[in-house]
């Protein structure tokens, strides 16, 4: 029996048979109700400020603390639930490949074009960040608040910390990073939420069971697929919750940070989100001239997708709306979806990325510190190092950028003033991450050639066994 009858009678599910449940929550327009909590939640912060007079500052940080506890709640949920739908969702989309060697190809080059555009998109923060210097805006006396920025449940462990950053880089301790990043304990790796060593253990299982004879395979791919439906049915019935989250969390970040700030990081959001804005014109530009489709019909394909990404903060929770748009908007082979999807939920995150990049300049801005050009090249390979293997779940990126600062030399006291406001752009760089997820998708369904027997009847529900 030849590889591919092996695969296709495996031919596990698609993602996208999981998408019903949030495609309710698109229609019950959840972005909106989003937009009206943050805007809830600030005034109700600004309100309850101790700068306002209205209560003494204990008193209001203790108000802040019980406004918040559904939005820890839900963050801890979320976090709760990512590594095994994301492990579950890798292997189940390398056993759906059609073609070995078609697995080959698509793996090669959608490493090369994540690499690539996670290096772009850095190197357009940090652009950004030097052509209108957004720090020079905020009053330093402001930004050395004593509060330092708090512990939230979204932070990962220490281990993921690790993973994310990996300090004393040099070509003599290249080959030990190398030998670290595999999981030579997946258990433990899985136990620590160590997410680039998941993604690595969930690609070579996927790979030995698609070795396999399909009676062999079948069972751990069905227990893969029960594991997919379980993560989802929580994921969805989380996101209800999702406006109440937001709500509560930028009222404690505003009671914390107060009115005086906002002008200054009035100018530092708008300038995070032109950076965004240039890096979704470099994604359309790549879907024009490199996958060959129009931009606006790809945009129009990807809407759906777009807008749950803001609504939940989460790529990895957006999944089964992503392959969906990308198999049925977008015509992309099921063989390709479902492996780059996933995949790009864990390793691609270029509105991650470029956050990085412009975020520590800005704190370097603030605190009048001049990077040199050598800095700025290491800044570059700290953030692509950073924003490879990031969990894809709401609130990590403040902690992930506060290992990036230290890398750069750049103090942290300033993360306390931007913590609150990250609630906000996170939503903006989880919708770009999934966007430059499903024009890694274009690409590689124009330069990866259709196998024998085109797999495009896969978008249809498989036959029971």
């Amino acid at each position: 029996m030849n590889a591919l009858a092996t695969l296709e009678q495996l031919h596990p599910r698609s993602l996208k048979h999981f998408a019903r449940p949030l495609r309710r929550l698109i229609t019950g327009k959840l972005w909106l109700q989003v937009l009206i909590g943050m805007v809830l939640g600030v005034g109700l912060g600004l309100f309850l400020s101790p700068d306002a007079g209205w209560v003494t500052r204990p008193t209001a940080l203790a108000i802040g603390e019980w406004i918040a506890l559904p939005g820890h709640l839900f963050l801890s949920f979320i976090q709760m639930i990512v590594v095994p739908l994301i492990l579950a969702s890798i292997v189940q989309g390398i056993a759906g490949a059609t073609d070995v060697q078609q697995l080959k190809r698509t793996g090669i080059g959608v490493g090369l074009y994540f690499l690539a555009a996670t290096i772009a998109a850095t190197a357009l923060g940090i652009a950004v960040a030097l052509v209108l210097r957004p720090g020079a805006y905020v009053d330093l006396d402001v930004s050395t608040l004593s509060a330092p920025a708090p512990a939230t449940a979204d932070a990962p462990s220490a281990a993921t910390e690790q993973v994310m950053v990996r300090d004393g880089f040099s070509l003599g301790t290249l080959p030990e990073r190398v030998t670290e990043l595999l999981p030579t304990n997946p258990m433990g790796a899985i136990a620590e939420g160590d997410m680039l060593q998941i993604v690595i253990f969930a690609i070579v299982l996927g790979l030995g069971l698609i070795s396999l004879q399909p009676r062999s395979a079948r069972p751990l791919l069905e227990l893969f697929e029960s594991v997919q439906a379980v993560c989802m049915a929580v994921v969805g019935a989380l996101m209800t919750f999702a406006p109440v989250a937001v709500f509560g969390l930028l009222a404690q970040a505003m009671i914390r940070t107060g009115p005086a700030v906002l002008a200054g990081l009035g100018i530092y959001a708008a300038a995070v989100v032109l950076g965004m804005a240039l890096l979704l014109c470099l994604y359309l530009l790549l879907v024009t001239l490199v996958a060959g489709r129009n931009p606006v019909e790809f945009l129009f394909g990807i809407r759906e997708a777009f807008l749950l990404a803001f609504s939940t903060n989460s790529s990895a929770a957006t999944m089964p709306i992503t392959v969906k748009a990308a198999e049925e908007s977008l015509r992309i082979r099921p063989s390709i979806a479902q492996f780059v999807v996933p995949l790009g939920a864990t390793v691609n995150m270029g509105g991650t990325a470029l956050y990085q990049g412009l975020a520590t300049l800005f704190m370097a801005q603030m605190f009048h510190i001049d990077l040199p050009v050598s800095a700025l090249v290491a800044l570059v390979v700290t953030a692509l190092g950073a924003s490879i293997g990031t969990p894809a779940v709401p609130g990590v990126g403040i902690v992930v950028l506060a290992t990036v600062l230290s890398s750069a030399g750049v103090p942290l006291g300033g993360l306390a003033l931007i913590v609150g406001l990250d609630q906000v752009l996170e939503r903006f760089r989880t919708s770009l991450n999934v966007t430059g997820d499903l024009v890694g998708c274009a690409i590689m369904e124009r330069f990866s050639p259709a196998p024998t027997g085109d797999d495009r009847s896969a978008a249809t529900p498989r036959a029971n066994a």
